[in-house]
């Protein structure tokens, strides 16, 4: 490696002196071009008889003597001009380096190095080219005092550790990028248990589409999926509530407009059941955004009661349609987390406070798992996690520190405008235009940055760029940086596994490094990964529970006697048809019985029907 190293006592051997006393074979080569961005090292390779520490190779650190000044360069390029090779003696080789900054010495005596970005004094031609001293390359990654974490070590030298600044990381928001299979979802499980042990105050969601993260960190976060969710949709807004009603499809404006105006009332009946269909104007008036409870069933009953209105002759297809909607997504099994009757009452202060860790009783971490939970529905759920966020973090003053890691986070803010879902990415877009003023954090993970909405690419302020193979994915890295080491990431597609290339507000400057190793047992994945151990290939598959999972329908339970349930297709086609039982609906359920409803097999019908 092009590194020196220091005696004990801080003294310098021969082999540090940067003097043309030097014996030819420390010193690496000549200076014989540079036009101000670059210079090209007129250089020998000696093949297999040079010692390994002196061999040109692409990605390494080298240092221009200049006197009171050291240029720091990196190697992106070695060619031999001649395509010919001398086995017997030396072979001319011209190296280009790009220039990053420069090295000089403290004026404190035994003080450290000091590094300054850019260029004031460049190399002259004849200028000598060195290895880099290992105290110049720390000093290169040195932070200047900024509160730091380790999250590995130098790609070129990995016995000196890699820093990240942790507080302009998180607060300018970050990004982690890199194709499948290079280890990225280890690295932000590293990144995140670093973070929330240099900053006990952060909190953390997780939107996590694989359902991975949990495993990683058991003793730091609390796990939320479909099962477990309570999320009332009172707290959704319209256009969250209408993307779960039309099941993503495009939504028919009347009836958007009929909730607009019939949800407020609904909300002002559960506040005052007296007060009928009037609404309170002024400071008291509530909205269809309004996170207010009401019930499904006041819901209903308006609807009926606009259907029974001579003057809404015409209205009636629109609102027996808008009915039906409703009644199927309260009906569905899959959206209980948002219908089950225990959330008609005011339960805001519990969702948000086990959502958001409030108090976080040392797990500042949820990780909220979406593999479970219906694609149509997902949008609408982040959308109302990522408004939360931001607001909690809005109205808390900056008493709270929040951090939304979105995995894969391409779903949520395509490129293209007019796919995903724009509410999620009008809430993502705020955190990253905004929330850094209020505490409110966005990273962003994804494997395909080209596919990512540019605008939340270009609030992110750090970089950990992995393996990417794709060429749009890399041109889009490459737009990203900012400072004059942009042939690092010339690397981008040979890069190995943990390897990254860090760069932006969080480091000193860009920086090729290799994240830690963490424990196998704590690998993102791994309780997934356990159910294919080949000590239990013998073992037999258990049919009826994978169809009872994959139904997802809850057993029926005899509470107040039952009615017969009677197809009456498949009654007149066989006369032995058997009836099944099914419970009727409890009178506390959501559909609530003071309004004139009635239960009955197939859903609540007015009294009158």
């Amino acid at each position: 490696m092009f590194v020196e190293r220091e005696v004990s006592g801080g003294e310098v051997t021969s082999q540090e002196r940067r003097d043309a006393a030097q014996a030819d074979s420390r010193i690496l080569g000549h200076v014989v071009q540079c036009d101000g961005a670059r210079a090209i090292i007129s250089a020998f390779a000696a093949g297999e008889a040079q010692p390994a520490a002196n061999r040109w190779t692409v990605g390494r650190m080298i240092s221009i003597n200049l006197g009171s000044t050291r240029t720091v360069g990196l190697v992106y390029a070695v060619d031999k001009t001649d395509r010919a090779w001398q086995t017997d003696g030396k072979n001319a080789i011209e190296v280009s380096v790009e220039l990053v900054g420069e090295v000089r010495d403290s004026s404190d005596p035994g003080g450290k190095p000091i590094f300054d970005r850019g260029i004031t004094t460049y190399p002259y031609i004849g200028a000598l080219a060195h290895r880099i001293r290992s105290r110049d390359l720390q000093a290169v990654y040195d932070l200047a005092g900024r509160r730091s974490i380790t999250i590995g070590s130098l790609s070129q030298d990995e016995e000196i550790d890699a820093n990240i600044a942790i507080d302009d990381t998180l607060a300018r928001h970050f990004a982690v990028v890199g194709t499948t299979g290079v280890g990225k979802s280890t690295a932000v499980s590293l990144l995140l248990r670093k973070a929330v042990a240099a900053r006990p105050d952060l909190r953390v969601l997780i939107l996590d589409p694989h359902n991975e993260f949990a495993a990683s960190m058991p003793e730091l976060c609390v796990k939320v999926d479909s099962t477990t969710l309570d999320l009332p949709f009172w707290m959704f807004r319209l256009e969250e509530f209408s993307e779960v009603l039309f099941r993503g499809r495009e939504a028919v404006p009347e009836e958007i407009d009929l909730l607009r105006d019939l949800i407020p009332v609904a909300k002002n009946l559960y506040r005052n059941p007296n007060a009928g269909a009037y609404l309170r104007r002024g400071g008291e008036t509530l909205t269809a955004d309004t996170p207010v409870p009401y019930r499904i069933a006041d819901l209903l009953k308006q609807i009926d009661d606009r259907i029974g209105l001579l003057e809404s002759k015409s209205d009636r297809p629109i609102l027996k349609s808008l009915r039906t909607r409703i009644e199927q997504a309260a009906a569905d099994p899959r959206y209980r987390f948002m219908f089950h009757s225990r959330l008609i009452e005011d339960t805001i202060h519990e969702t948000i406070g086990r959502i958001f860790r409030v108090p976080h009783q040392g797990r500042p971490v949820t990780c909220f798992e979406m593999a479970g939970m219906p694609s149509e529905v997902v949008n609408s759920v982040c959308s109302v996690l990522a408004r939360l966020a931001f607001d909690l973090a809005l109205w808390s003053e900056g008493k709270l520190r929040l951090l939304l890691l979105c995995e894969e986070a391409h779903r949520y803010m395509p490129a293209d405008s007019r796919l995903g879902f724009a509410p999620t990415r009008h809430a993502l877009s705020r955190i990253a235009k905004e929330g850094r003023k209020y505490g409110c954090y966005l990273g962003i993970v994804t494997q395909r940055p080209g596919e990512l909405d540019p605008t939340i690419l270009s609030q992110c302020s750090t970089f950990f760029a992995m393996r990417l193979a794709n060429e749009q994915d890399q041109a889009i890295i490459r737009s990203a940086i900012a400072d004059s080491s942009a042939s690092t990431l010339a690397f981008l597609s040979s890069m190995g596994q943990r390897e990254a290339i860090a760069f932006g507000e969080g480091v000193a400057t860009t920086m090729r490094l290799k994240f830690e190793k963490i424990d196998p047992a704590l690998l993102p994945g791994t309780a997934k990964d356990s159910a294919a151990d080949p000590s239990r290939d013998g073992e037999d598959v258990d049919l009826f529970a994978l169809v009872e999972r994959l139904r997802d329908v809850a057993k029926p339970q005899a509470q107040m006697g039952f009615v017969q349930a009677v197809d009456p297709i498949r009654q007149a086609g066989d006369p032995g048809y058997a009836k099944a039982p099914a419970p009727r609906i409890q009178p506390n359920d959501d559909f609530d019985l003071r309004y004139g409803l009635k239960p009955t097999t197939f859903g609540m019908r007015p009294q009158n029907d």
